[in-house]
């Protein structure tokens, strides 16, 4: 195999293919990042006397044709090529000859891979970014539509008080808005410049780092030379700690909706035809998405963890563990986007159920109501507290604010919950402005 580092030895078989593992496979993905840093890194190396004028305009020439090669999807990574970054060097080097040599000098493999993660993980996140707004205002649309039909609250998995489809629904969108903030941290911490750090140590070339900066698009760069090679696995740890939070609020939604699917529940329901059925039950609609859902979220959560040991107990500088960073963190990104996706899908034909609250086991769901009504009335708290538990307990409990309408009539209007984010007061206008703040991300 061709590798950039050899020096006339040859591994032997076994060890390339335990120490290369994935990793030329994984690679393919940034592989349009390898060429844009490439390109950047010239720029720089001919505006401090590394490159000719008409070498930087024949290296670009190459380069910009192996981006389209790569847009069509006929570029390939040989059998005998080790990595990405060996590739674009040797096409350049074929078609070039010793100028395209020279499109290495002042960067170490360590900032190349670096730079093409960081470059692929903005864009990643930024996609991320897309996909969880567009899960927003589903979200939201659906609590608006529904905010006047109740729905029973659960505490310890017991009949508790009055909820609704609005505050439900809206509670996951700003549980997203919550998540949206963790992204955008991500994307802050991602967003810095390690080209030029070469293997960890600087170069003795005098690199113009703010160059490159800029040509990329980076907010910032990693300063320190040594603190850029530091931001390996810290990177793609922040990126994982975002994805885990989007996680835990899909996984949370995703247990609601098995259960509300559930005829013991019946509170909602999709078309069969985004439910599957039973090989020997023929009334089965079982929540397959969901439930697949849920349990993607649980290994999307468990990827901050394994990053976070694999990248324990080194010491500073290059270690080859990092390539299996690529390894864990890539295929959760697809798996967060998928997710996301099948969400925003799904959400787009679900139909609640109305009148929930005629069911007799929701009889009781309305004592915090009635002690409330009663204390309002003049009644110490703890005396109608104690007079609506001996109703309860003597079978004779009826709440009594909305006399003529049965339990499933009620609105949220009825209940008079009006302080902010409740029942009669979702506050869904100040929930977006607090999403559209936390998706401002710096560009």
């Amino acid at each position: 195999m061709s590798t950039l580092w050899s020096k006339g030895t040859q591994a032997t078989d076994l060890v390339e293919d335990f120490t290369v593992g994935n990793d030329r496979i994984l690679d393919m993905r940034l592989a349009k990042y390898d060429v844009t840093g490439s390109k950047a890194h010239i720029r720089m190396l001919e505006s401090i006397g590394l490159l000719k004028a008409e070498e930087l305009e024949t290296l670009t020439v190459a380069l910009d044709q192996i981006l389209e090669e790569i847009e069509a999807g006929t570029f390939v990574l040989e059998d005998d090529v080790e990595d990405i970054h060996s590739q674009v060097e040797l096409l350049l080097t074929r078609r070039l000859g010793d100028l395209g040599k020279k499109i290495h000098s002042g960067r170490s493999r360590n900032d190349q891979v670096l730079v093409d993660v960081k470059l692929f993980l903005k864009d990643e996140v930024l996609n991320i970014r897309e996909e969880v707004l567009a899960l927003f205002n589903t979200l939201q649309s659906l609590s608006e539509k529904h905010k006047d039909v109740l729905l029973p609250g659960y505490t310890h998995g017991q009949v508790a008080m009055p909820s609704s489809f609005g505050l439900w629904f809206g509670a996951y969108a700003e549980a997203l808005a919550d998540d949206m903030y963790m992204l955008r941290g991500a994307y802050d911490v991602t967003d810095q410049n390690p080209l030029g750090s070469a293997a960890g140590y600087g170069s003795s070339f005098p690199l113009d780092r703010q160059m490159t900066t800029d040509i990329l698009g980076f907010a910032s760069l990693d300063y320190n030379v040594v603190a850029a090679q530091l931001s390996r696995g810290k990177t793609e740890r922040a990126v994982a700690s975002a994805m885990g939070a989007i996680a835990l609020t899909l996984n949370k939604f995703a247990a609601d909706c098995c259960m509300y699917m559930s005829p013991n529940y019946g509170f909602i329901k999709f078309p069969d035809e985004l439910t599957t059925g039973s090989s020997i039950m023929p009334h089965k609609k079982n929540p397959d998405v969901w439930e697949i859902m849920r349990g993607n979220c649980n290994r999307i959560m468990a990827v901050e963890n394994e990053i976070s040991m694999l990248c324990s107990n080194m010491p500073h500088g290059y270690h080859r563990e990092f390539q299996l960073l690529k390894d864990i963190l890539f295929p959760a990104l697809e798996n967060i986007h998928r997710c996301l996706r099948m969400a925003d899908y799904m959400l787009q034909h679900i139909m609640v159920k109305e009148n929930i609250l005629d069911a007799t086991i929701y009889d009781f769901l309305f004592t915090v109501e009635e002690v409330n009504r009663r204390t309002l009335e003049g009644m110490p708290f703890r005396d109608a507290y104690k007079s609506v538990g001996i109703e309860v307990n003597e079978g004779k409990f009826r709440y009594q604010g909305a006399e003529g309408k049965t339990n499933g009539q009620l609105a949220p209007a009825d209940l008079r919950h009006t302080s902010i984010g409740s029942l009669g007061n979702l506050c869904n206008d100040r929930i977006k402005a607090k999403m559209e703040n936390a998706s401002e991300f710096k560009k």
